[in-house]
């Protein structure tokens, strides 16, 4: 066993790195999100202004847009001329996203300043493409209201998670370029 263990180091230490830093993460977001309800912000901080941001490039785009408290889904609505289109809920806020792509970040750690740096650039394109997400998917939802299952099930979790998986990408080879140098 233990030679298994030293043959695939590396594979043993990825995957520690991995689920440490996701389970970390993830239970330091559930202690936000149960430290946060009822507060001043609805449903939390985060999911507020995630909703807020995205009324606002949605406005930017032309369209009358109204964002309210749902009165039965703890998440904030969007109105597109008074119509109920979309809502913002805790799951469309992206940090389950973030948590994810930096629990792999740091699993293929390059060093403390270009790894905070990749980690910082990339939660930070991972919020503003989500924020453009949900802008983007209200609009549809208001224009194409019939392919409303399609976009959010299919199309939009692929468009972000895609982008992750470049991130991931672009990150790998950066350090197997490194890995190389150092060979």
């Amino acid at each position: 066993m233990s030679t298994l263990i030293k043959q695939y180091k590396g594979v043993v230490r990825f995957l520690l790195t991995f689920l440490g830093t996701y389970i970390v993460l993830s239970l330091c977001y559930n202690y936000y999100l149960s430290t946060s309800e009822g507060g001043a912000y609805f449903p939390d901080y985060i999911t507020h202004k995630v909703a807020r941001a995205s009324e606002k490039v949605v406005c930017k785009m032309g369209f009358p847009v109204d964002s309210e408290p749902h009165e039965t889904i703890e998440g904030i609505k969007l109105l597109v001329n008074k119509r109920y289109v979309s809502v913002v809920v805790e799951g469309c806020n992206g940090i389950s996203v973030m948590i994810l792509f930096l629990a792999f970040v740091l699993s293929f750690y390059q060093g403390i300043k270009k790894t905070l740096i990749f980690s910082i650039v990339g939660v930070l394109i991972i919020h503003v493409s989500n924020i453009f997400r949900i802008a983007v998917i209200t609009v549809l939802y208001y224009r194409f209201p019939q392919y409303q299952e399609v976009l959010h099930q299919l199309i939009f979790p692929g468009l972000i998670y895609g982008m992750v998986f470049i991130l991931w990408m672009y990150w790998v080879k950066q350090f197997k370029i490194k890995t190389m140098a150092n060979a």
